[in-house]
């Protein structure tokens, strides 16, 4: 009996016609997508928006107090009073030594002497979130210490951009023929210094004595980008949108009423007052009876509530609070709609964020370097007996403590994955920020000195529920 097969034909027109179905909605014409931007590469589009860009963050950071909000509550997170490191020499005493001689460092370190190396931390997120990087010079004086100076984003000089004899530059990053950072071409003062007219031209410092702190976009970014860049233009919309609701909130407790008549024949007024123009100006007294002469009729002022611009408003608002990775109830103050479920679920997802941009970028980028620098340093100026400075470049970053939202419940929840063997204890003192060998140690010295006053304390409670005796 003979097989019918079917028709190779009839199979390629039913592939074609699947062809025709499947494929990206994204990458698809039409008229949905008519006048939809696009997107270049990350590095050729973040060098021509960069100036713009940071230029309307500083005025949103500096004018729009959401925005300010925003970018304090980022800041706050992601370093708070300062991300500390902890040795992890193998020696004690070396591990000790070098605490000693990084909290002398630290008091010391800003150059231009406005704060210490926590506050220059601070400032350089704060850099970082409106301007988009920051770059830290780390220079040594005439005593050869090191010194920290936070440097306007300008003075790396955006407009250089050239091949050289061993490599490129792109706006002020100098790289070798291997795509490598290996300078950057600094202006000795910021374009818009009034005294920058005189100024001398850019100067090359090599990348080993400059800090360039940013989040990058993508695959070969050279300059960073504000934050602030998704929210900008949301922002300046919120803003008039603002403006109108206030100034319809004033015309309407301005405009009173009015005053008709009927039939053209009213004579008189039927208050008393002065009138300019058409405007009556006058009051009324509480549990006052006016009478209307004839032919007058008032027609009061009814002000109808903007609920949709404000519902318009709110919505703005939590998108800007998207657009920061803010949770809107920092943004805003706000927290009349929450309680401790939605403030758990907003601030957990929150501190995550932040956790990966302290233990991608922060750490990386800022305080790996300077605790490198800062432990060379001490060998070179025999500081720190060490035979090769490497040795006491093992270090863990402790980032601030995240204030709890109930600390009772998670205070429990962390003595119970102790007590489960899903948490170490210096897992647990590390998320308060805190080094477990200083905290021993200043609990010893505490139990000592209790000891020595002969000073007792209450114990902690016992377990609620004690085991029955035996029968």
């Amino acid at each position: 009996m003979p097989v019918r097969l079917p028709s190779f034909l009839g199979f390629l027109n039913r592939a074609d016609r699947r062809g025709a179905v499947r494929r990206f909605e994204a990458a698809g014409g039409g008229r949905r997508w008519g006048g939809t931007p696009h997107f270049g590469r990350t590095s050729t589009e973040v060098a021509a928006a960069t100036a713009t860009v940071r230029s309307r963050a500083r005025h949103a950071a500096a004018n729009h107090p959401y925005i300010a909000n925003g970018v304090a509550a980022l800041v706050t997170g992601l370093v708070g009073t300062g991300i500390t490191p902890t040795s992890q020499h193998a020696d004690a005493d070396t591990r000790d030594r070098l605490a000693t001689l990084f909290d002398a460092w630290n008091a010391d370190a800003d150059h231009d002497e406005r704060t210490d190396g926590y506050g220059l931390q601070a400032a350089a997120m704060q850099a970082m979130v409106v301007d988009g990087e920051a770059f830290v010079l780390m220079r040594h004086g005439d005593d050869d210490r090191l010194k920290l100076q936070l440097l306007p984003a300008e003075l790396c000089d955006e407009s250089l951009t050239r091949t050289t004899a061993h490599g490129y530059i792109v706006n002020g990053v100098e790289f070798d023929a291997e795509g490598r950072r290996i300078a950057y071409w600094l202006l000795p003062h910021r374009p818009t210094d009034a005294f920058a007219g005189n100024a001398a031209p850019a100067q090359r410092v090599a990348a080993e004595d400059v800090i360039h702190l940013f989040r990058p976009l993508g695959a070969g970014q050279v300059r960073g980008l504000s934050w602030l860049a998704p929210v900008l233009l949301t922002a300046s919309e919120f803003d008039k949108l603002a403006d109108a609701l206030v100034m319809n909130a004033q015309v309407q407790a301005m405009f009173v009423g009015l005053v008709t008549d009927v039939n053209g024949t009213a004579g008189g007024s039927m208050f008393d007052g002065d009138q300019a123009g058409n405007v009556l100006e006058t009051g009324l007294q509480p549990g006052t009876l006016q009478f209307l002469p004839s032919g007058y009729d008032v027609r009061w002022s009814t002000p109808q509530a903007a609920n949709q611009a404000v519902e318009t408003a709110r919505l703005t608002l939590e998108a800007i609070a998207a657009g920061l990775g803010v949770p809107a109830h920092l943004l805003s103050g706000d927290l009349r709609q929450a309680n401790y479920s939605s403030l758990r679920a907003a601030l957990v997802s929150f501190r995550q964020r932040l956790e990966a941009v302290q233990f991608h970028t922060i750490i990386p980028q800022l305080c790996r370097p300077v605790w490198e620098r800062f432990v060379s340093t001490a060998v070179l100026l025999d500081d720190l007996d060490l035979d090769d400075p490497r040795e006491g470049f093992a270090c863990e970053w402790l980032p601030p403590a995240q204030p709890w939202v109930d600390p009772v419940k998670d205070a429990q929840a962390t003595r119970e994955m102790m007590a489960a063997g899903l948490m170490s204890r210096r897992q647990a003192v590390a998320a308060l920020g805190y080094s477990i060998e200083r905290l021993d140690a200043e609990i010893a010295a505490d139990r000592a000195r209790e000891a020595r006053l002969g000073l007792t304390f209450a114990a902690p409670a016992g377990p609620t529920n004690p085991e029955e005796p035996a029968e």
